[in-house]
């Protein structure tokens, strides 16, 4: 953008309009290699965004590996969202397997069923898709 003679060069600026101020500075800290872990784990979703963004495969990774450590209840959901959204294949199958061999649809079928309004219809088809699998043997 600095070396084009666009806006950013013009103005010695680049606007980052889909980042809150912490996250950027936490994708600032990534990209010098300052981040702390913490730092990380609260902001690795925007991370995951910036990653794909601005195509950081290593950081695209990290989140992805760290997005698999905590999966729960509170979270599995838009994980999976994100999963589909950015293709992460590992994330997606982790979290699929949460809510369907652990049984955990049942322990959250409100957000659940706001889940099947809102996502896409492939994702949703394949989750279908594995609970169908699931209850073959029954």
């Amino acid at each position: 953008m600095f070396s084009h003679n666009l806006q950013e060069k013009e103005l010695s600026t680049i606007n980052i309009s889909d980042m809150s101020l912490e996250s950027c500075q936490a994708f600032l800290n990534y990209l010098y290699g300052i981040i702390r872990h913490e730092e990380f784990l609260i902001h690795r979703l925007a991370l995951l965004r910036a990653a794909d963004k601005y195509d950081i495969s290593d950081l695209r990774d990290a989140c992805h590996e760290s997005l698999l450590e905590d999966i729960d209840t509170k979270n599995v959901l838009e994980r999976l969202q994100y999963a589909s959204l950015y293709q992460l294949m590992k994330l997606k199958m982790s979290c699929i397997r949460y809510l369907v061999k652990f049984g955990k649809i049942y322990e959250i079928r409100d957000d659940f069923n706001t889940f099947l309004h809102n996502a896409d219809r492939d994702l949703i088809a394949e989750v279908f898709h594995e609970v169908l699998d699931a209850w073959k043997g029954f």
